[in-house]
């Protein structure tokens, strides 16, 4: 306990406090009454490192945890930390100026889900890619509303939203924030 120090803070002054339900000894600090386990304070550089190549290379999470010996919280905080990290534009190549070009403009908007802990707790990644770089131009994690399809709306580059033909399936939400003459309805299925 000697050489331990409050993750939030950097005091020393600690206690004991109970176990995890996994079963490691509890801290917490006396000062800002942070809880924290001893071992949480070790993830280095190198580790960081390949939990980001292992989350590349599509590893389910609990995969993850147990390859690398960190907790479902640590990695999902991490995720978090790293998806706030990323570019609000994705990096998008816009297309060249050429009159031709911004006139065959194409995207396909679509959303899926998923879900967290229960189904109960769907969580809808909404998605909208270039049909013919196949680059994803915006993506937004939300729920399954009007709200959600606006963000993703808003986080489009300027160019694709003043000139790109939209295809989207029938879902009544795009045709509330998507342009009539912009979008093209494609029934499930279609391709």
């Amino acid at each position: 306990m000697n050489n331990l120090s409050c993750p939030r803070c950097g005091l020393s002054h600690i206690k004991r406090n109970g176990h995890t339900s996994y079963g490691e000894q509890n801290y917490q600090c006396l000062e800002c009454r942070r809880q924290f386990v001893a071992d949480s304070q070790l993830i280095g550089e190198e580790t960081r490192q390949l939990i980001q190549r292992l989350l590349l290379e599509r590893l389910s999470l609990c995969g993850i945890c147990r390859v690398t010996g960190v907790s479902l919280r640590w990695l999902l905080n991490f995720i978090a930390a790293l998806y706030e990290t990323l570019p609000a534009d994705l990096n998008v190549q816009l297309p060249k100026a050429t009159p031709q070009h911004v006139q065959c403009l194409r995207l396909e908007a679509d959303e899926m889900w998923s879900f967290v802990k229960s189904k109960a707790n769907k969580q809808w990644v909404w998605i909208a890619i270039d049909t013919e770089t196949k680059q994803v131009i915006a993506f937004y994690v939300g729920d399954h509303s009007r709200k959600s399809a606006r963000k993703l709306w808003n986080r489009i580059p300027r160019c694709y939203r003043q000139h790109a033909m939209f295809a989207t399936d029938d879902w009544e939400a795009y045709k509330d924030v998507i342009p009539a003459a912009q979008h093209q309805v494609c029934a499930k299925g279609t391709g």
